[in-house]
């Protein structure tokens, strides 16, 4: 299983700063949100005051102003009701910027797939990558929703109560001020802390989604070789560090909320003292009843956010660690571009010439060293070897899913290097040993390289590779939908799928690496004879283990360590007696 480098967790300020481009586009919507943030939490502080001059009309028995009373019971209902609009509405507003953000980071994340080169993508796990996207963007939505929602509330909301304190009474309101430093060290000190811990604790579940998949996928494998009891003790591995870290990250946290209602108290407890002794004779003459009730609704006001804010720091940790991780992702070095004087191949005239040829994968290994080849319009070129002799990466250089290190590829007497990779790859048709089906019906899958193809010719090309028969059978035939990469469909099927593909829009050249290693012998022999139609005319590659499919071949290619060794036809390779000789003859001895 494939194992991606964990990168060191570091909170950078750069991070902020991409979360903060990436609000431009919905920079009027957030300053709509903050403009009915500011109004709902200016009337939640309106109605402590509203409900403290209600109070002070009411002195004793039989001394209560009831009209005015009424008054500002209806002031205060006007209130809570636009409070409440201001709300929904901030809500609403907030859901479509987080949202739409994360969508966009999606939308980026799997445009840079497609241009992420092969080597990224064969050295990081499908999971992985699926929990960049999906796990980690939601993660991210959620961050900043409670970012959103009670961040930016709690920033007014202490800042308009300070601010109405010290005009109603400064010596109270110094009470509060004093305090405050205490509980946002508290908040930030810890705060601080956890990023790491949540950064932690994404790449462990990221490696954790990636065993889950491989193991899914591979099920049968599994099974087959009994290793159900030790993909269990790996996912116990893994599944306990995930539950270590996300435990200390969450206590780390949860400590949070806790230390600053602490302090809070004594913020609670300090203006319910001074209002006190305030409200007596000797105390100032104009501090009121009403007033204190209104002071003490502003200090459960005034520490209510400082808790929210305490868990929505703690969650913006968790959604930076995951954003952090998708613009890992995001910066990944693409595929260089086409260059500015690229060529559209448009008549490729099957050609193939490669140029003493040097490639590795990895520096301190050569894999491919001064390789020629000629190969002339409309030639059966088959390539065979033992396994890790560079078959399949002949057909990679071919396609330029990697680029050579030394030497040159031509097509059609021009360098790859010189052509847009679209319009190389589209001269080309392939047929893989792994079959890849969406989950559509029959017919789209068919159709994949041509979408507007007629049913006619649809069915035209699942008769040539004897598929037509099978599909019928199906419940809707053409128009059965198939589950992911084919559903219960046989491995057999779904290459007949793959090949009825290829036969729909036959292109000029075709390489065909393995196409007929999942059908039986029978089977096998119908599909040659169809391949022999469709390569008529065509240069083709092949990459072949049996050696039986390969002998109408005109050249056949026997690599070994990087090199081709021998070179000819069929029956001149067997007369040398030499490599490709003992090949194939081992391959009927009993």
């Amino acid at each position: 299983m494939k194992r991606t480098p964990k990168s060191k967790a570091k909170f950078d300020r750069k991070t902020v700063r991409r979360v903060l481009a990436l609000l431009r586009p919905d920079l009027p919507f957030l300053a709509l949100s903050l403009f009915c943030a500011l109004v709902s939490s200016v009337l939640l502080l309106v109605i402590p005051l509203l409900t403290g001059n209600a109070i002070d009309l009411m002195v004793g028995k039989d001394l209560v102003d009831w009209d005015g009373v009424l008054r500002y019971a209806i002031r205060i209902g006007v209130c809570v009701l636009i409070t409440a609009a201001a709300q929904q509405l901030m809500n609403m507003l907030n859901n479509r910027i987080a949202y739409g953000m994360v969508y966009r980071l999606r939308q980026e994340a799997f445009e840079k797939l497609q241009k992420l080169p092969l080597a990224y993508l064969d050295n990081h796990s499908a999971g992985e990558l699926v929990s960049r996207m999906i796990t980690d963007a939601e993660q991210f939505a959620d961050g900043l929703l409670m970012a959103f929602n009670q961040f930016f509330t709690g920033i007014v909301t202490i800042a308009g109560t300070i601010a109405i304190m010290l005009i109603i009474q400064p010596s109270i309101a110094a009470v509060v001020i004093l305090v405050t430093p205490l509980s946002l060290f508290v908040a930030s000190f810890i705060a601080s802390r956890t990023y790491s811990m949540f950064k932690k604790q994404s790449e462990v579940r990221a490696e954790q989604t990636a065993m889950i998949d491989e193991y899914i996928g591979d099920h049968k494998v599994v099974a087959a070789f009994g290793r159900e009891d030790e993909g269990q003790a790996e996912f116990d591995e893994i599944n306990e560090r995930l539950r270590k870290c996300s435990l200390r990250a969450l206590f780390f946290s949860s400590t949070t909320n806790p230390s600053t209602r602490f302090v809070n108290n004594l913020v609670y407890a300090g203006v319910a003292l001074t209002g006190a002794l305030l409200c007596l004779p000797l105390g100032a003459a104009t501090f009121t009843v009403g007033r204190l009730t209104t002071f003490l609704s502003y200090a459960n006001q005034y520490t209510k956010p400082f808790n929210e804010i305490s868990n929505v720091l703690a969650e913006i940790q968790n959604a930076l660690a995951c954003a952090a991780r998708l613009f890992e992702l995001l910066d990944e070095k693409a595929v260089p571009p086409d260059a500015p004087d690229a060529r559209i191949l448009t008549h490729a005239d099957g050609t193939v010439t490669l140029s003493d040829v040097s490639f590795s994968y990895t520096p301190d290994r050569e894999l491919i060293r001064d390789l020629n080849l000629d190969v002339r319009s409309g030639q059966r070129i088959a390539i065979v070897g033992p396994t890790g002799c560079g078959k399949t990466t002949v057909i990679n250089l071919l396609m330029r899913f990697y680029d050579v290190n030394g030497g040159s590829v031509a097509v059609s007497g021009t360098d790859i290097r010189d052509l847009t990779r679209a319009s190389l790859r589209g001269a080309w048709g392939m047929v893989l040993q792994e079959t890849w089906l969406r989950a559509a019906t029959v017919r789209e899958n068919i159709a994949m390289g041509k979408p507007d193809a007629t049913e006619e010719e649809v069915v035209a090309a699942a008769k040539a590779v004897h598929a037509d028969s099978f599909i019928r059978r199906l419940p809707e035939g053409y128009e059965t939908e198939l589950g992911e990469n084919g559903g219960s469909l046989s491995q057999g099927q779904k290459q007949l799928l793959c090949i009825a593909r290829v036969m729909l829009c036959p292109p000029p050249m075709l390489i065909l690496d393995e196409a007929t290693s999942s059908i039986d012998t029978r089977m096998e022999l119908k599909i040659q004879n169809a391949f022999a139609e469709l390569m008529r005319g065509r240069t083709s590659f092949i990459v072949a283990h049996r050696l039986s499919t390969i002998e109408a071949a005109d050249v056949i290619l026997v690599m070994k360590d990087g090199r081709v060794i021998e070179q000819g036809d069929h029956a001149s390779l067997l007369a040398a007696n030499g490599f490709y000789a003992r090949l194939y003859n081992s391959q009927f001895e009993n």
